[in-house]
Order: structure tokens, then C-alpha cells, then sequence
């Protein structure tokens, strides 16, 4: 069995945001586009720490993956709490759905 990463990744839609997390979803680095700093600091603090839980979402997948395929019993993973492919994918769809991940106008500066 492959050696079980020790950081994941989530970015922004855009990209514009991007951050590195342990397993828990604590951030280790973050990669921010110069012209996300002209945001509202609560936002900008907001959508990076949606993106450290969904880094951390993601990471439980795969920790969960990786104990099936070494043969654990589904009660006993359902047992963990670890969240499912369907389980993820839907928070990231309402997540997607709740957080403005648009610019905030068309308007660029010159």
C-alpha cells in the first residue's frame, strides 16, 4: 500500500485562492492573487477557511478510500465518520452554491 500523503490542496474556482492543509484541514501555506488582497479582509478570511474545509473533506475521502482498499468492513467505516465520495461532493456543490465566488465588479483597475 502507497504511503498516505501528508498535505492536501483546494483552490478557489478561479484559482485565485489556494491552500495547503494536514489531513484535519489545518492550514500549512497559502497562495493568494494580488488582486484577491483588495477584498473585504472577512470574506478573504471566510473563503479561505472554506477552502481548508474542504481540503479536509477531501483528505477524510481519501483516508476512507484508502481503508476499504485494505479491506476494512463497511460498518466499521461507516463507524469512522470519514465522509463519503457522495458526502463530498454534495457539501461542495451547496458550498459552491453559497459562497459569491465571482469578482465583485467587471470594472479592472489600469
Amino acid at each position: 500500500m502507497d504511503e498516505f500523503p501528508t498535505e492536501f490542496t483546494a483552490a478557489s474556482l478561479t484559482g485565485a485562492i489556494a491552500v495547503r492543509t494536514t489531513e484535519q484541514g489545518l492550514p500549512l501555506g497559502v497562495t493568494v492573487d494580488a488582486d484577491q488582497l483588495r477584498r473585504d479582509p472577512a470574506e478573504l478570511a471566510a473563503e479561505i477557511l472554506r477552502l481548508c474545509q474542504k481540503s479536509a473533506k477531501r483528505a477524510g475521502l481519501a483516508r476512507r478510500n484508502q481503508l476499504a482498499e485494505a479491506g476494512f468492513d463497511p460498518a466499521l467505516l461507516a463507524a469512522t465518520g470519514l465522509p463519503t465520495e457522495a458526502e463530498v461532493a454534495a457539501a461542495e456543490i451547496v458550498e459552491e452554491q453559497e459562497y459569491d465566488t465571482e469578482p465583485q465588479s467587471w470594472l479592472r483597475s489600469v
